[in-house]
């Protein structure tokens, strides 16, 4: 009988903290985060056009791509997609993506697409790619753009993030922050494009 009052004052405890205490801890902490807890939007004329961590979708020629997602950049069910590197599904989806971005970069090979380009990340929502991974795409984007590749590459350096300190973790780029820099920097894609 000691055991089950014990046990009936632990679910309690627990049942109060979580469901009270914890939640209401973690929205007041929030408060003083960058967005106040509802995220880092970015805006361009004064209008969202997404999240500063969150990755969304680019597959037409006049913009960079990001890392692909196994979730679809939904940051309700954010994930990976749990499948090892020698399940033949995921070995399948690899080859699809090689196969069209070869398709829409044929001036490169196999082995100089970037790993990153073909693979999602583990949480399905990166808003990241490597300099690497911006620079092989820069011939396309110029093409499609009509504008010297000096200038994207130029872009490409002024967006990229340097790691803490020197010292910890990638140089990277944000795609959104890149692409929305392109849009100011060269000629408006016109609504049909941006549909594509």
């Amino acid at each position: 009988m000691k055991n089950i009052f014990s046990a009936i004052k632990l679910t309690t405890l627990c049942l109060i903290f979580f469901s009270a205490i914890y939640p209401l801890a973690i929205t007041v902490i929030a408060q003083f985060a960058p967005g106040k807890g509802r995220g880092e939007t970015v805006e361009l004329n004064g209008k969202i056009v997404g999240f500063q961590k969150i990755g969304q979708t680019f597959n037409n020629e006049n913009y960079f791509w990001g890392r692909p997602s196994a979730a679809g950049y939904n940051a309700a069910s954010g994930s990976g997609s749990n499948k090892g590197p020698s399940n033949p599904d995921y070995l399948k989806d690899v080859q699809v993506r090689v196969d069209t971005f070869l398709l829409r970069h044929p001036y490169l090979s196999k082995q100089e697409i970037p790993t990153e380009m073909v693979t999602a990340s583990g949480s399905g929502l990166d808003p990241h790619i490597s300099p690497q991974a911006a620079l092989v795409q820069v011939k396309r984007v110029a093409q499609a753009r009509n504008i010297p590749e000096t200038r994207l590459i130029r872009l490409i350096e002024q967006h990229t993030e340097k790691p803490l300190l020197s010292l910890f973790g990638p140089s990277k780029v944000n795609v959104l922050e890149l692409n929305i820099a392109l849009d100011q920097a060269s000629p408006q894609p016109s609504p049909k494009e941006r549909e594509q």
